[in-house]
């Protein structure tokens, strides 16, 4: 049965961000939307859900549908209202006294501690805050959900415990998300949506095998392009042939005939349609000034505490050695953030040993925190380029363009950015130190599937050294090539990522 039916959907603001889509929302539809950023995930969903506008074409939806959204931030207003507060508000205040138990089943789903259900939204995690955010989208049993990057802010934990909650709701609700997350797109969804500028794609696979069903199309339409253009090109070869001939013979019918002949090619060039260009949200490039060392650094037994001295773990004797892309395990509160630390400042100050670690002389340290802290929210882009670095006016302008920002963009305060649009910038700054280790917490953190990809080939082409934390499995399964597990009080080397993986969902 179809609940929603896009016709002809467009709109453009600036830009298209999408134009002629026709999608069919049926029952038991978990729909996977995949866009780079700003390029109209959210913005569809404000559409369906009667939010905004659509530029061209028309939404029909089922008589009576009622549709739950799931956004990406929490209202101002709800900071202080308590987490269970804040879901009873998303009923009908005339519903609120005789069905405040909706609230408790929802909380119960998601397996909100009890303790957690009383505190103000404000002193709860981001993690926690998006659960509170899915609960109120539920918590009014609509009949249809959308869930705009449901998995911001959430560790494994919460992730495994998402998916299982929509894996467990009834078999005919439909569900559409937007993410950029691919192993969650490829747990939940049974159809996935690649929107685009034109041409718009649509297969009923999950993310993964519906991205290898989109480059084969993608490829049969640049060989189809290519086919067409050289065929038109010929006919308008042969037609100059024919022209010459045609003159110099005073033909009437060769002279019919040339015209004919460049009317196909017109009519071929007209009707062929250029294979899809993504349009770069931004390059993301490394580097790796390299070094001759061959352990880079050395942890004899470190001790990870907590501030005030408690101890979450021991490293044991470990190596941190060139080549290696070493992937930090561990819950949440398990130490991870710590023991980062800890490696900064000994390779911040490699003259002497701290903490028990010790870091080779020639490590030149590239840092990226999934904060974003080493940005100055009051400065500009051209700014922070400019004046930390010794590359002129137009070197900078030119590099913040190819890191996807337009001069009017460069010098806006940064704090006025997107946060992909940070993330770019952050990972720029981090080539330009021209670091030989890095060491970076959740990178991939505000970036899209492209920006993705990439920074996993430049980890992958430059043969970088680092140590990363990451909840994102596929970036992970990409990039490591060591993995150390924080297991109770002790850092174990595990062969892969997976018993981890699936413990979380435990």
């Amino acid at each position: 049965m179809s609940l929603l039916n896009l016709r002809n959907l467009g709109v453009t603001f600036t830009s298209t961000l999408f134009s002629d889509l026709n999608l069919t929302v049926n029952a038991g539809d978990r729909i996977g939307i995949v866009a780079a950023n700003g390029r109209g995930k959210s913005t569809l969903m404000k559409c369906i859900i009667g939010a905004l506008d659509p530029t061209v074409g028309e939404i029909t939806r089922a008589r009576g549908l009622t549709i739950g959204m799931v956004e990406q931030d929490v209202r101002p207003a709800l900071m202080a209202a308590n987490f269970r507060d804040a879901v009873l508000d998303a009923l009908p205040a005339d519903h609120v006294d005789s069905e405040s138990w909706r609230a408790d089943v929802v909380l119960d789903g998601l397996e909100v501690p009890e303790p957690l259900r009383e505190q103000p939204l404000k002193a709860l995690s981001g993690g926690w805050q998006r659960l509170a955010l899915i609960a109120r989208a539920w918590v009014s049993e609509p009949d249809v959900l959308l869930l705009d990057e449901p998995t911001n802010h959430l560790d494994l934990a919460k992730i495994a415990l998402l998916e299982s909650w929509l894996n467990a709701l009834p078999r005919d609700m439909p569900v559409l998300l937007a993410s950029h997350d691919r192993a969650f797109l490829d747990a939940v969804c049974n159809r996935t949506l690649f929107l685009r500028p034109q041409n718009s794609q649509a297969f009923a696979l999950p993310y993964s095998r519906a991205r290898l069903a989109l480059d084969e199309v993608d490829a049969a339409d640049i060989r189809r392009y290519d086919r067409d253009m050289k065929t038109a090109e010929q006919l308008r070869r042969q037609a100059a042939k024919l022209k010459n001939i045609g003159i110099n013979s005073g033909s009437d019918l060769l002279v019919v005939k040339t015209k004919q002949l460049k009317e196909r090619a017109d009519k071929l060039e007209d009707a062929a349609k250029p294979a899809h260009l993504e349009r770069s949200a931004g390059t993301i490039r490394l580097a790796n000034r390299g070094t001759h060392a061959k352990v880079l650094v050395t942890l004899d037994d470190a001790a990870v505490t907590t501030p005030d001295g408690t101890l979450l773990f021991r490293t044991g004797k470990k190596f941190i050695c060139q080549g290696d892309r070493i992937v930090l395990l561990g819950r949440n509160g398990t130490g991870k953030t710590r023991l980062v630390m800890m490696l900064r400042r000994a390779i911040s100050d490699p003259s002497v040993t701290v903490d028990d670690i010790k870091a080779t002389p020639s490590l030149v340290l590239g840092y990226g925190d999934q904060a974003l802290a080493d940005l100055d929210d009051r400065q500009s882009p051209h700014d922070t380029i400019a004046h930390r670095f010794d590359v002129g006016d137009q070197r900078a302008r030119s590099l913040l363009a190819g890191a996807g920002m337009t001069i009017e963009m460069q010098g806006r305060p940064v704090a006025e950015l997107s946060g992909g649009q940070k993330a770019r910038l952050g990972l720029l700054v981090l080539r330009l130190k021209e670091p030989n280790f890095y060491l970076l917490d959740e990178p991939t953190n505000h970036l899209d599937i492209d920006g993705q990809e990439a920074l996993e080939g430049e980890l992958l082409a430059h043969a970088a050294s680092c140590l990363l934390v990451s909840h994102d499995r596929s970036f992970v399964r990409a990039t490591g090539n060591r993995f150390w597990l924080i297991d109770g009080r002790k850092l174990i080397e595990t062969d892969s990522p997976e018993p981890f993986f699936e413990a979380a969902r435990g």
